[in-house]
């Protein structure tokens, strides 16, 4: 590109007092977060035929469609407005895709490439790259796909090793011609591509050349011998790289980027053009090229929106509508219990969903624990007794998160746990209860919901003491890998899954059907330490007296019951009785020392009421004591810091909470005795 004929033509226009249409070319600022304009209509905006010698190309993109392929939304309006742009323009147009279109999605599992393909055989574009997740299904199927597609796939510096051709189904570059001016299109990516796929180049055969000098090299070859006038290069690297790219070539006009998924309004540098529509069909970027003589002279360029107000193009809705209908009425398997995946109940306390979720992470990745956020668990409904669907399974996980396996120290396991307790004097508290707001697996833990406590108290791993030096390998989804200011975000990462945490689930419950799923205490909320004044065995009976938390006015007799560690086997109490600020708790004598063993220690559990504080969610609120189980008479129980899950729920609801997305699911960062809750 010739940029002092660019700097000119522009400072001819504003001395003549003439603006260019969109943007100011060179001379306009251009930030990688820069604002993107709202999708304007055909009858509202002109053709970009720019004024002067020379014709307009105008080339339109997107990247990374990825999750959006399945979900009817932003991808019909997309093409909906790629095709109204296309109308909008006198000047040829031509359309090119930024890679990661076929993968992952709702869908991936059954239906694979086939859906996306479809809908972007409606799109018509020039040419599209393959991007690393364009290979999530291997080598093998990038064949099958681009058979099914009525448009070419490109990549130029992915070559067979003995050979030097292209990927089956590729090819290096294709070339366009869009009334009267020529443009050619070259693919290719970077390193990073084959760390981010399943597949491994050196067993399958493949070698990755650089990008730059292979860029290069067919960009001169088809100014100098297919005469083209513009090239572009569809690059699946991120705009940093983008940037090396443009600094390190010669003869490339435009540079369509693709893969780090960020709002990138056409910007020059090195004499290119670079632009990328961040993703998921979000939005488009539309660049002006002026050509003379086969040189561009001159651009401008924007990124639009993909809004509500967008209509869908009907066709491609069509496909995806029937697509999702014909797949997800498949019966994945039985449930025998009901599987409650309503927002009050994952939000507060464990439920017997969120532990089959949370297994299944591990049965795919092998950790030592796992653990997903509740609102990442959604549909706010209960599943059987009886079928479960795969339209119900990503009902209940219906988001793109993938699963993402870290090493952390046990103690930032605790400090995880305790970021999403919500206490229940804070706002939200107040308006919801207090929440522990996770669901896990391979972990318990006691957490305490009110301030100036210690959150989380006696964390267990497989059934040991967590000891805060160690490691160990956690598994969570991929949304909250990303959480700023956790302990996740720069946590050493063990493996990335391409496999969707839906997916996870939908294998679990295929591959172990009938599934029956339990509550079984992995996360015990506590009201009150209290300390136990004696052990004692008579008749064959085993009694143990506490102290009765502050403000007790009763006890809920059936809830009582006592535990050894993170064993899971619980006893539950004969007879409890209230009785001058002192609770008795009674066992069957066998079975206590069953289950206390060789001087073993244990706790006990239990629901109470108090006029300490008004609760909200729970009905009622949790003791806890730990002790050692032996006939001791009189003693000062073992002082410890807090224990048990939740109370019995008023009809499973908490009013008015509707949790809607993300967004309100931010980690909260514990900086003194008080949480700092999400907005």
């Amino acid at each position: 590109m010739r940029q002092s004929a660019s700097l000119l033509l522009v400072l001819c226009l504003v001395v003549a007092g003439a603006v260019p249409p969109v943007a100011a070319g060179v001379t306009e600022s251009h930030s990688t977060t820069g604002s993107t304009a709202p999708a304007p209509s055909a009858a509202q905006t002109p053709t970009n035929n720019t004024t002067g010698e020379g014709t307009t190309l105008t080339i339109l993109s997107y990247n990374d469609i990825q999750t959006a392929a399945a979900q009817d939304g932003t991808f019909p309006r997309m093409v909906h407005l790629i095709n109204q742009r296309r109308a909008a323009h006198e000047n040829p147009t031509v359309v090119v895709g930024g890679g990661d279109q076929v993968s992952p999605h709702s869908l991936s599992p059954l239906s694979q490439w086939r859906l996306p393909v479809r809908a972007l055989n409606v799109l018509d574009p020039a040419a599209e790259v393959i991007g690393n997740h364009d290979l999530d299904y291997g080598f093998e199927a990038v064949a099958n796909f681009s058979q099914q597609s009525e448009f070419p796939w490109l990549m130029a510096n992915i070559v067979d090793s003995e050979t030097g051709e292209p990927i089956p189904g590729t090819k290096p570059y294709t070339v366009v011609e869009r009334d009267g001016v020529k443009v050619g299109i070259v693919g290719v990516a970077d390193e990073k591509i084959q760390s981010k796929t399943a597949v491994d180049f050196d067993q399958q055969g493949y070698e990755l050349r650089n990008y730059s000098e292979t860029a290069s090299e067919y960009a001169t070859m088809l100014k100098e011998e297919k005469n083209v006038d513009v090239v572009v290069v569809s690059a699946h690297l991120g705009v940093p790289v983008a940037k090396t790219l443009a600094n390190t070539t010669e003869n490339v006009d435009a540079i369509v980027v693709g893969d780090d998924e960020i709002e990138y309004p056409p910007q020059e540098t090195g004499g290119a053009v670079i632009m990328e529509a961040e993703a998921r069909a979000e939005h488009v970027a539309e660049l002006n090229l002026t050509v003379e003589n086969g040189e561009v002279t001159t651009w401008n360029g924007r990124l639009l929106d993909v809004t509500e107000n967008v209509s869908k193009n009907e066709t491609v809705s069509n496909i995806i509508t029937e697509s999702r209908r014909e797949r997800l009425n498949d019966v994945a398997g039985r449930t025998e219990v009901a599987l409650d995946a309503r927002f009050a109940s994952n939000y507060h306390d464990e439920t017997a969903l969120g532990n089959m979720i949370t297994d299944s992470f591990r049965a795919q990745t092998g950790a030592e624990v796992a653990v997903t956020n509740a609102g990442g668990i959604r549909s706010n409904g209960v599943y059987g007794p009886g079928n479960v669907t795969v339209g119900d399974v990503y009902n209940i996980l219906p988001f793109s998160n993938t699963l993402v396996t870290v090493e952390l120290t046990g103690a930032e396991l605790e400090q995880l746990l305790a970021s999403q307790v919500v206490t229940l004097e804070s706002e939200t508290g107040q308006n919801y209860g207090a929440e522990s707001q996770l669901q896990v697996s391979g972990v318990t833990y006691e957490w305490v919901g009110h301030e100036n406590e210690s959150y989380v108290r006696d964390v267990w791993v497989d059934g040991e003491p967590l000891a805060e030096d160690e490691t160990y390998n956690v598994t969570v989804n991929s949304y909250m890998a990303g959480w700023d200011g956790s302990v996740l975000e720069d946590a050493p990462r063990v493996s990335e899954s391409h496999m969707l945490y839906g997916t996870a689930l939908l294998k679990y419950i295929q591959q172990n059907s009938p599934v029956a799923p339990e509550d079984t205490d992995r996360i015990r909320r506590v009201d009150a330490v209290t300390e136990v004044q004696s052990v004692s065995v008579r008749k064959g009976t085993a009694t143990v007296s506490l102290d009765a938390p502050n403000g007790t006015t009763d006890v809920v007799a059936d809830s009582f019951y006592a535990v050894r560690g993170d064993s899971g086997e619980r006893l539950d109490a004969e007879s409890v009785s209230l009785e001058d600020g002192e609770v008795t708790v009674s066992f069957e004598n066998a079975e206590y020392r069953k289950l206390a063993g060789e001087g073993g220690r244990l706790q006990i559990y239990g629901e109470y009421d108090t006029s300490a504080y008004e609760r909200v969610y729970f009905e009622h609120s949790v003791l806890n004591a730990d002790f050692e189980a032996s006939d001791s008479g009189k003693k000062k129980g073992h002082q410890k810091d807090g224990k048990k899950k939740g109370g019995k729920k008023k009809g499973g609801k908490k009013k008015g909470h509707q949790k809607n997305g993300h967004d309100s699911l931010a980690p909260i960062t514990q900086t003194s005795a008080t949480p700092i809750t999400a907005a």
